[in-house]
């Protein structure tokens, strides 16, 4: 079991908790603000230096030109870092505040942990409240730890790895991300160690306003594998909030990672999200991602196959429905010869919502051999807009690059075809939309399947029955 939202409905999932704490944290940026983070952390001072300069980074980057209108978002409305009031780090689930762990239980989280995950983050707000590890997989050298624990325990390796895969001047909420990043994850997979049990991480924004930012740092050693689901939500509150958080994760030889991962903040929500890979031969990333949710999404989960026989799968769903524009889609940089990655992307969007892909590949002059398939599938409600927007840069002509796009909607023959056989039209709906996603689902373990698939019946509620 991981996270089960089986029996939760729209007003379970937007729904927030006493947010009183949040008001004794002022909005906006601010030099003072970014000392006072790095200060309650009780950082180095390196780390205080690297937010320092990426805030004065931040300030020199331009917004983006392309992409989803996001000129509404003020950042001065913005609470950029609040702390409940509560235990942090807490080992034992009990040690959770009440308020806190209702939240999450709605989730089935320590029942999950109970049941088949290897270990458990969960953050509130700018702090982790909770993370456990099975012995069993710490004693062979596994670290899976809060962000800001393993920053002071393990100083040495998040110093060699933080903003190396992602450098605070890649863009600007890059940049925004490496002044007030609070909190994350830090995960260590030593050579040789093959995990058979996933490891979890649920990110909880809870007042309104607010800013999350968590960064999760993953390194996975020489002949080694792991399994990393990540779940984020927030409430609706009828002002805007921010997402902006950051996963590197660095892969070695012969090594598999799979990174999986279900946004679905509220209508709020800005999420500007960046998560990229460095893969090294004969290593393997895949990432499994679903997109609900959010005001803006813009989201393009990157791999940098540096290695030669590197791969990169990336298989990724996003639902748009009325006011939403979700604009995600893959980065692949190849460095290395003989490497190959694979691409496919499906959307659904309703009520004249905005569901674009927008892609890049790009194959270096000196990487040979390369092998590229991209698939992009767009499926249409009720006016719903569907864009493709792919870049395909080939430095050789070794590559073997394929491309294919569709958008269509709902056969009004196949509609009928399905009712003769006794569904009503909404049973018909939703059996072709299960249909038109089982390329990704099925690749899901099968809890996981139904829980996204719960996520997406609730975002199309008057669409799918």
């Amino acid at each position: 079991m991981t996270l089960d939202f089986s029996t939760l409905t729209k007003d379970d999932l937007e729904k927030g908790n006493n947010q009183d704490y949040a008001q004794k944290f002022d909005k906006g940026l601010s030099e003072k603000l970014i000392r006072k983070i790095s200060n309650d952390k009780k950082e180095p001072k390196w780390m205080l230096e690297h937010r320092l300069d990426s805030l004065k980074k931040f300030y020199e980057i331009k917004n983006p030109n392309w992409g989803p209108d996001i000129s509404n978002l003020d950042l001065e409305k913005i609470r950029f870092y609040a702390t409940a009031d509560t235990e942090q780090n807490a080992k034992s689930w009990d040690d959770v505040s009440p308020e806190i762990k209702e939240t999450f239980e709605k989730l089935k989280i320590p029942e999950a942990e109970r049941a088949v995950l290897a270990g458990v983050g969960a953050q509130y707000e700018s702090e982790m409240i909770y993370h456990s590890l099975k012995d069993e997989w710490a004693e062979k050298g596994i670290i899976f730890k809060d962000f800001d624990v393993a920053l002071q325990e393990n100083e040495e390796i998040v110093k060699k790895y933080f903003m190396k895969c992602v450098p605070n001047h890649d863009h600007k909420y890059a940049a925004l991300h490496g002044a007030v990043f609070s909190g994350g994850t830090f995960l260590y997979i030593p050579k040789g160690v093959e995990m058979t049990e996933p490891l979890q991480a649920y990110f909880r924004m809870n007042s309104a306003g607010m800013g999350q930012f968590e960064h999760t740092l993953i390194i996975i050693e020489d002949n080694a594998k792991a399994e990393y689901i990540e779940g984020c939500s927030a409430p609706k509150y009828g002002e805007n909030a921010l997402h902006a958080g950051c996963v590197e994760i660095y892969v070695g030889k012969n090594s598999t990672m799979r990174y999986s991962s279900v946004e679905n903040w509220s209508r709020d929500t800005y999420n500007l999200n960046t998560k990229r890979a460095i893969v090294s031969e004969k290593g393997k990333i895949e990432w499994v991602g679903g997109n609900l949710g959010s005001a803006v999404t813009m989201l393009y989960p990157a791999s940098v196959l540096a290695g030669r026989g590197a791969k990169s799968n990336y298989l990724g769903i996003a639902v748009a429905s009325k006011s939403q524009h979700q604009d995600t889609g893959s980065k692949v940089t190849i460095l290395a010869d003989d490497c190959s990655a694979n691409i496919i992307s499906k959307s659904i969007s309703k009520d004249s919502g905005i569901s674009t892909y927008r892609g890049l590949v790009d194959i270096k002059p000196h990487a040979k051999n390369a092998i590229v398939n991209i698939e992009c599938d767009a499926l249409l409600f009720d006016k719903g807009v569907s864009d493709t927007i792919p870049i395909i840069s080939a430095g050789n002509e070794s590559a073997n690059i394929t491309h294919e796009a569709s958008a269509g909607k709902i056969s009004e023959e196949v509609l009928f075809f399905l009712e003769t056989r006794g569904l009503n039209e909404e049973q018909a709906k939703g059996m072709i939309v299960n249909g038109f996603l089982d390329d990704i689902v099925k690749t899901l373990p099968l809890e996981y399947a139904v829980e996204l698939n719960k996520l997406i019946e609730l975002e199309m509620e008057g669409s799918i029955g």
